[in-house]
């Protein structure tokens, strides 16, 4: 149960869902765990299950400063950051001529910049600590299209960009660059979702994901098993994609 003892991992929207399951599987692998949100009761509720191995942050991932405070409290709290989850998300539905600009916008912020400002905010330190590896959450709406929710689509495919842009920028450091593009998870996003829910019953395994389904693949991206691969998309969809 150390597959990742040592490490020091930041996970955005670590609150609840994916990113609550990934800091639990982290911790339990041996990793020191910064849970980073917007929403302080449940991220502070997360870190005190995890125990002193783990941190509660309050992070709106669009403010850049806010970054580098989350940056700095995981490095005197544990020592370099050798790990980023870039989870938080967030979706908006609308068709595209009823879609207003600030609702555009927003997600655009949260899903794409929050990325870029927890990428640029994370180099230095994994730099100092002879390197590191970074996820980054897209979706399967990363690499195929859905209507009514353009924002998160633009969002999405520009994430799985970004991933093997600093993929190529970092290599050299000795940081992974990856993206984990999963289909429909059982999580508050989707639970009053009539449209996911009835993505999954013509899949080849037709059922959502459980978010401790993602944990393991995201752990494994972390954990030095995945010492190779870098500038990848890693795809649990349950076989949507493949229609």
């Amino acid at each position: 149960m150390d597959r990742v003892s040592g490490k020091t991992v930041i996970v955005s929207g670590g609150a609840r869902g994916m990113g609550a399951a990934f800091a639990r599987r982290l911790a339990a692998e041996g990793a020191s765990v910064v849970v980073a949100d917007v929403l302080v009761e449940e991220g502070e509720a997360v870190a005190a299950e995890l125990g002193d191995r783990a941190l509660f942050v309050a992070l709106d991932v669009t403010d850049e400063s806010a970054w580098h405070a989350a940056v700095a409290a995981a490095e005197e709290a544990f020592g370099p950051v050798s790990g980023l989850i870039n989870n938080a998300g967030i979706v908006h539905v609308d068709p595209i001529e009823k879609l207003a600009e600030a609702d555009y916008r927003r997600v655009i912020d949260v899903n794409q910049l929050g990325v870029f400002l927890g990428m640029k905010a994370v180099v230095a330190s994994m730099r100092s600590g002879g390197g590191g590896s970074i996820v980054n959450i897209s979706s399967i709406g990363g690499i195929i299209a859905f209507s009514n929710i353009l924002g998160y689509v633009a969002s999405k495919w520009a994430v799985r960009g970004m991933t093997k842009a600093a993929a190529q920028e970092f290599g050299g450091d000795g940081i992974r660059v990856n993206s984990v593009h999963p289909g429909v998870v059982a999580t508050e996003m989707t639970a009053t979702s009539t449209r996911s829910n009835s993505m999954v019953h013509d899949l080849p395994l037709p059922r959502a994901a459980a978010p401790e389904e993602l944990a393991s693949l995201v752990l494994f991206l972390i954990s030095d098993e995945a010492s190779y691969c870098t500038g990848s998309e890693f795809v649990a969809d349950g076989g949507y994609t493949t229609k």
